[in-house]
This record gives structure tokens, C-alpha cells and sequence, in this order.
């Protein structure tokens, strides 16, 4: 009798076991969905509205890491935001002279407009000088920022950007007895293992040729924009270039990081034995812990550290794809030994790589922009369908919660850009998918719930896109932060309410068990049972427990009728009780429903107005 007893003990303890993923998603479940918080650091705070092309950051001005109050975290904070991505926060190439503070200056020619790329890093142990009051002291001002984050219960996350570093990287701030990248490379040969560097001997590099009329700072005159920078042998250029003078379209800004990748394609490092896309983070420490690994591989493990030791809470890998999954194992696994919650997104693009940077990789979250971005894209200008999205999700159903989503950042044209869809409201429906479709964090992008299209050319900078290379202000965004007071106080009607859509939506996600558990689409159901249901709706159920959300989405600008049913499943599985229960919008609590069950189905009869969706609770 003891025996069983104790053996159905053992079963029952085996059977409440969860896998270390499972037991993440419990207990995030218990919080509600992850927002990140996209902010492009150096404009956040600018209230200057001058906005000349080329203008120079006295003319133009510049957000600093002060202007993060405690005002500005705590609006951001209720509007359900749990993780700050401040973007352009390591020192890259600027064009503003700092040489009282030690920083050499950067050439025009290999810099990307007068702000500079914050992807052309320059010293990954300190900060952007642009973005402190006092730039002797910018360190100890981004650590602040960091206190002041966490004060408001949020995460800090900052760009590392694996793949290129640049042209001129040169550290003045590293610890003592680090050495800068390429310092101790042999130049004389094209490849070497522990080179940091790709080189082209005895070939000196040269500048790309302008296109489309192009010059430096627009023209402006400037002692080191002559056409020419000393880079004697050539390296390989960022995106993998080869030739001793890039192409304009090149990334010739970087030059490309080597980690053991020969140039024809090889690995000259340990790889993964068979198994390990099973195994858990500290598995994979324990592989590397032996391994003689390229040097490449130790200095972004160091940078990472360093910034982990500061209170950085995760990092955004650029492209990070282009550098091998092995690094990714011997990186995150290194950094979760270090902090087991720190949060790693990173930047791929190929759908089949995704299951191995994640399980190989070691990665929490990859952008979801081919499929579902794309996709809703597509929806949004009027040209796609509804009926496509259903597959997005079944395809990644088993990694849904590692696909984070998002409409807008720094790469992607504005929703409400003439180039886009000409108008912020049509991001609405949009938003609702992307943010209740899955478990996956949601992201937004700082001005996008103001419906700041990224008007002008600000001189390097794209029309369509808010400038990531030039000194700007971001008028939408300016009026909803109101001189510091953070309350939209100059914006306008239109401008309040998409503000006050976006903050209802992620705030509610952010506390949401249901968006944590289960989901159907009853999407394709509805197309063929129910009239006056076309492809420019879209519907889902979400539950967890006793929260149960019905989810309906109008991407078109004219009103929708129809009766929207609940297939015998979810009536079985939500145990629906024959009769009549209200529903309550959670987008707008003035509007309640009925939901109407008979034996095995159940419906709603709906109404959305152009653009509209429900969040409906019972």
C-alpha cells in the first residue's frame, strides 16, 4: 500500500513538471503581455522644431537622457509599457566636434548624415556624447536614466549590433587590459581566425561614389570631407562587401565583423553537437566553457557583460542573422548564467533560421516581419487579405511566443507616411491583431500613438521614415509631450484619441491573463457560415480560465453588419450556458453586446463603425 502511494505521489509530481519555456510562459501569464517600448533616444526629448535640412545639433537640437523624467516614465509606464528599448544609446560616429572630451572627430565621408548612424558603433564601453547635459559625464547620466527606469517598474534594453563596428572604431573608454577591435590582427593576410577584421592587402580603401547628387553634411563645407579616408589595407565592408571601394548603397560606414567564418562560407569554430536545440542555456555554457573560441567571439561577450553589470536588462541584436547561431549559444548563454531573465531580441529576417536562432541561439524573441508585419502591411493599404493570416499563426505555433510584434520602428515607414497608408487610424485594426493575436511581447514605436507620419527630409534621412541619421524634431510626437509635461496637451483631437486607442490596448494587454493563454481564430468559420463577412474582417477568440476575450477587427473605412458565430468547439470548451450574456468592449466602455447561445453555437450581432474592432469580455 505504501508502494502505490508513494508512486502515484511520483507521477503526480512528474506530471505538474513544466519545461523551462512552459514555466516562463506561466509565469508571464501571471503579469500579462510584454510591451517594449521603441524610442528613438536622441529625438524623444527635442522639443526644438526648427528642423532644417543638415541642421547642425545647435540648430536643430537634441533630446538628452534627462528628458526621460520621472513624468514622462510614468506615462509611458501606465500606458502598459514593462521594457524601454532606448535606441542610439552606445557612442557612435557623430559629426559634432568633442575633442575637449577626448573623442577624435569622425570623417563626413564615412558617416551617415550629421547625427551618424546608431549602427556604425564606435566604442561599445560608453555612451552617445550627443545625448548627455554634460558629455564628460554621459555614463553616469545613462546610468541615472537606468535608475530612474527601473524606479517605474521597467526594464532597460539597448541596440548591440554584432555584425559591423565602425570604419573608425576606436575605444577610449574600454577597461584596462582590453584591446580594441582589430588592434591585434595581422593585416597582412585576408583572413585569420582570431582577426577581428576582414582585410583586402595591399589595397587601400577608397570612398564610395556619390549617386543622386549626394555630398557630405549637404554640402557643407568641413575639414575632413575631402572624398578620402586613410584605411590602409581596405577591410570588408559591413553588409559583406568585398571591394576596396563600396558601393553608395553598400553599408560603407562599417566594416564587417569576423568570427571565424572563412571567406568561403566555413566555420573554423566548434559547432553545436546534434540535441542541443533541446537543451537549456546552461548546457550551452557549459559546452563553450572549454572551447577556444575566436577572439571576436570574447569582445562582444565582454561588451555585453559590462553593459549587464551597469543594470542593462537586454539587448536588440542588429542583423543578426548574418553572424552564426554558434556565437549566439556562447553570447546569450554566457549572459543568462549572468541574468536568467535578461531579454535578447534579435533582428532575423529568414523564416527558416528562426526555430535555431531561438533554440540553437539562445534568443527569447525575433521580430515577426516577414509574415505577420508584412502581411498586415498589406491588409492596411488595401491590397491583402485576412484570409492569410490564419496560416501566419499555424506556422509558428509552436515559437508564437518568440515572435515579437510590431507596425512600427526604426527601419519601417510610418503607418500614417504618404508612402504607407496615408492615415494613423488605419493602424488601428492592425495594432489590435498584432497585439491579441499571441503570446509574443508587442512592440510600438515612440510618436506611432500619436500618428506621426515621419514627414520632411531632414538630409541622409528617408521621407516616410522618422530620421535615424539627422538632428530633427518629431512634431506629433513634440505635441503629445508638451514642453515635458507628457500629456498631449498640444495635440490635436485626432491626436488624442489614436493616443488614448493605443494606451487602452497595451495597457489592458499588459494585465491580460486571457492574452496569455489559449487562442482560436474563428475567422475562416465566419467566412463561410456567416453573410456580409468579408476578407477585410478578421476574428479570434483568447482565453485563459474564467478570462475569456471574443476578438472582431475592421480593416476596411466603411461600416460592417454582421452576425459573428462561435463554433460548437469554443461553446464545449468555454462551457456556454444556453441564453444570453453581455459582453463589455474593452476599447470602449460605453458599448456593451449580448452573446446568444442556443444548444452547440453562439453569436453576436455586430456593428463596427470604418476601422473599428472589439475586445469583447464576458
Amino acid at each position: 500500500m505504501k508502494f502505490f502511494s508513494f508512486l502515484i505521489i511520483i507521477l503526480a509530481l512528474i506530471s505538474c513538471q513544466s519545461t523551462p519555456k512552459q514555466e516562463q510562459i506561466r509565469q508571464e501569464s501571471q503579469q500579462g503581455k510584454m510591451v517594449v517600448y521603441q524610442v528613438f533616444t536622441r529625438l524623444f526629448g527635442n522639443t526644438n522644431s526648427t528642423n532644417k535640412p543638415w541642421g547642425t545639433i545647435e540648430e536643430n537640437g537634441v533630446g538628452k537622457f534627462n528628458d526621460f523624467t520621472d513624468v514622462a516614465l510614468k506615462e509611458l509606464k501606465s500606458t502598459g509599457v514593462t521594457h524601454m528599448w532606448y535606441t542610439g544609446v552606445p557612442h557612435h560616429c557623430v559629426i559634432t566636434d568633442y575633442t575637449d572630451f577626448g573623442i577624435s572627430n569622425d570623417d563626413p565621408d564615412v558617416v551617415k548624415g550629421r547625427a551618424g548612424s546608431p549602427y556604425a558603433v564606435k566604442d561599445y564601453y560608453n555612451v552617445n556624447p550627443d545625448l548627455a547635459v554634460d558629455p564628460s559625464k554621459r555614463m553616469e547620466e545613462f546610468e541615472a536614466l537606468i535608475e530612474r527606469t527601473h524606479k517605474h517598474g521597467m526594464k532597460v534594453l539597448i541596440d548591440i549590433v554584432p555584425n559591423h563596428v565602425a570604419r573608425n572604431y576606436r575605444s577610449v573608454s574600454k577597461p584596462e587590459g582590453l584591446a580594441d577591435f582589430g588592434e591585434n590582427d595581422d593585416t597582412s593576410v585576408e583572413y585569420a581566425r582570431d582577426n577581428n577584421f576582414y582585410y583586402i592587402p595591399g589595397k587601400a580603401f577608397k570612398v564610395p561614389v556619390s549617386l543622386n547628387g549626394y555630398q557630405p553634411l549637404g554640402g557643407d563645407k568641413h575639414p575632413l570631407a575631402d572624398g578620402k579616408f586613410d584605411e590602409n589595407p581596405a577591410k570588408w565592408t559591413g553588409n559583406g562587401a568585398r571591394a576596396v571601394q563600396p558601393h553608395f548603397y553598400d553599408w560603407y560606414e562599417t566594416v564587417k565583423v569576423n568570427y571565424g567564418v572563412r571567406p568561403d562560407g566555413t566555420y573554423d569554430f566548434d559547432t553545436l553537437p546534434e540535441g542541443y536545440d533541446k537543451r537549456d542555456f546552461k548546457d550551452h555554457f557549459e559546452f563553450w566553457k572549454d572551447k577556444n573560441v575566436p577572439d571576436s567571439w570574447k569582445k562582444f561577450k565582454d561588451i555585453c557583460l559590462f553593459w549587464i553589470a551597469k543594470g542593462v536588462n537586454g539587448f536588440r541584436y542588429d542583423m543578426a542573422e548574418m553572424v552564426p547561431v554558434e556565437f549566439w549559444s556562447y553570447m546569450n548563454s554566457s549572459i543568462k548564467m549572468k541574468n536568467p531573465e535578461a531579454f535578447l531580441l534579435a533582428e532575423v529576417y529568414n523564416p527558416s533560421l528562426y526555430r535555431d536562432y531561438i533554440h540553437k541561439g539562445k534568443m527569447d524573441y525575433l521580430y515577426d516581419k516577414v509574415e505577420l508585419y508584412d502581411t498586415l502591411k498589406n491588409i492596411m493599404q488595401g491590397h491583402g487579405s485576412t484570409d492569410n493570416l490564419p496560416a501566419i499563426y499555424n506556422g509558428l505555433a509552436d515559437i508564437e511566443h518568440h515572435m515579437l510584434h510590431f507596425l512600427e520602428n526604426h527601419d519601417e515607414q510610418r503607418i500614417a507616411s504618404k508612402d504607407f497608408a496615408g492615415n494613423a487610424e488605419k493602424g488601428k485594426p492592425a495594432m489590435v491583431v498584432s497585439t491579441c493575436m499571441s503570446t509574443s511581447p508587442t512592440m510600438l514605436y515612440f510618436g506611432q500613438n500619436v500618428g506621426e507620419p515621419g514627414d520632411g527630409d531632414m538630409g541622409f534621412g528617408d521621407e516616410t521614415r522618422t530620421s535615424i541619421f539627422d538632428y530633427c524634431g518629431v512634431p506629433a510626437h513634440q505635441r503629445w509631450m508638451n514642453n515635458g509635461k507628457f500629456d498631449g496637451g498640444q495635440s490635436t483631437t485626432k491626436e488624442k484619441e489614436l493616443n488614448n486607442f493605443y494606451k487602452t490596448l497595451l495597457s489592458f494587454s499588459a494585465k491580460s491573463p486571457a492574452l496569455m493563454g489559449e487562442y482560436k481564430e474563428i475567422h475562416l468559420y465566419n467566412r463561410e457560415n456567416t453573410k456580409n463577412y468579408g476578407d477585410k474582417i478578421f476574428s479570434f477568440v483568447r482565453w485563459n480560465g474564467e478570462d475569456k476575450l471574443i476578438i472582431v477587427c475592421n480593416f476596411q473605412e466603411k461600416q460592417q453588419k454582421f452576425r459573428l458565430q462561435l463554433d460548437e468547439d469554443i461553446v464545449s470548451k468555454w462551457q456556454l450556458k444556453e441564453g444570453t450574456q453581455k459582453l463589455k468592449d474593452i476599447l470602449n466602455n460605453e458599448l456593451e453586446l449580448e452573446l446568444v447561445v442556443t444548444k452547440s453555437l453562439a453569436y453576436i450581432d455586430i456593428e463596427l463603425d470604418s476601422l473599428e474592432s472589439y475586445v469583447l469580455t464576458l
